[in-house]
């Protein structure tokens, strides 16, 4: 019988060093996203992309069209940065609008004079990418299965500048305490904390967006997932007015397109919040049924408790387990390529009831 992983105290994890051992670990492809597991295949069903599916909704694709009329003027992004900020309760000065998380990684990057980053992984490969290309030696924090990925905030050292962690952590889907992630906030260190996921979580418990009073906070959203607006780039940064002018110096002029512009006024909007909530707790409630369904498979084990739009999923033979899946008509999204994890791991996004049954029937034929 399969597992569910519970475990909520994480034990202390050794940040990786100069080693040989390290350096092989660095050498996984920090950038391989779950769109390459999909490209020039639509024949395949799509559980390697956090995208929610069947995305924009029509009130929102109208938005857009409607944006579409006032292209011949250079974007203003104020009413949405105002929007933005009335969201989340704060001025518009600790708002910054980029185009999507993506981008904001590279403005921390290369904008912010640090000395030791550190980037807790497994998550999203992109701002440890980011860092290396503008530079910098990063350090890594490998959380550990056995300890079901749980932060614990005295394995971060007390010398790192800059930290950047995830939550809802991708891939894990774990959620962590905003009490342990404040506990790592302290003078002279900007903590990076990585909610591209959090509108996906019922009430957005644990987040951080909005908080003023964690020193050096900066957190990152993004509005592609719940929306489906991948192709259109756009997310924001929350943080102290300060900080925020500074990375908007490091951006080009009119960073945010007219349409990506109204999309995240309209995506903030009390409606659109409204949606997400809904959403939120109908992925939940599909997530349930994909985890009670994957912890019947033999030689298959879950993270959890899941609280993203995806779960981690080891699987015994997990990379032949994956191209079998594929010739079957299925993607997932391969873990080797995420620090702390290998071959045996795969991410799964979350789809509806129907979907789900369908890959769970493809992946019990292949774990008899």
């Amino acid at each position: 019988m399969g597992t569910v992983t519970t475990t909520t105290e994480a034990m202390r994890t050794p940040t990786e060093d100069g080693s040989p051992a390290a350096a092989a670990a660095a050498e996984v492809d920090l950038r391989h996203h779950g769109d390459a597991e999909v490209r020039g295949r639509d024949e395949l069903v799509d559980l390697a992309v956090n995208v929610r599916a069947g995305t924009p909704p029509a009130w929102l694709k109208q938005c857009l069209a409607e944006s579409l009329d006032g292209l011949a003027a250079y974007p203003d992004g104020r009413a949405a940065r105002a929007a933005v900020a009335a969201r989340h309760g704060v001025a518009p000065e600790r708002v910054l609008l980029t185009a999507g998380a993506a981008e904001a990684f590279v403005l921390l990057a290369r904008a912010l004079r640090v000395r030791r980053p550190v980037v807790v992984h497994p998550q999203f490969t992109e701002p440890e990418a980011a860092l290396r290309d503008a530079g910098h030696v990063v350090g890594r924090v490998l959380l550990r299965a056995e300890d079901g990925f749980r932060l614990d905030p005295a394995l971060v050292p007390d010398d790192a500048d800059m930290v950047v962690v995830g939550n809802p952590t991708n891939p894990t889907s774990v959620l962590h305490r905003a009490d342990d992630l404040a506990r790592l906030a302290r003078p002279g260190r900007v903590l990076v904390v990585d909610e591209a996921f959090m509108d996906a979580v019922p009430g957005e418990r644990e987040a951080l967006a909005g908080r003023v009073d964690v020193p050096g906070l900066v957190v990152l959203r993004s509005l592609t997932k719940t929306w489906g607006l991948a192709g259109l780039r756009i997310g924001y940064v929350l943080a102290d007015p300060g900080l925020v002018a500074e990375l908007s110096r490091a951006q080009p002029l009119w960073p945010v397109s007219s349409p990506a512009l109204a999309a995240a006024e309209a995506c903030v909007s009390p409606r659109a919040l409204a949606e997400a909530g809904h959403v939120a707790h109908r992925v939940a409630a599909e997530r349930r049924h994909l985890v009670a369904g994957l912890s019947e498979v033999p030689g298959v084990s879950v993270v959890g408790p899941a609280e993203g739009p995806f779960v981690l999923v080891r699987v015994t033979g997990g990379g032949g387990v994956r191209e079998v899946l594929r010739e079957r008509g299925f993607a997932v999204r391969r873990g080797d390529t995420f620090p702390g994890l290998g071959p045996e791991w795969v991410r799964v996004a979350v789809r509806d009831r129907a979907t789900a049954d369908r890959f769970l029937s493809a992946l019990r034929g292949l774990c008899p």
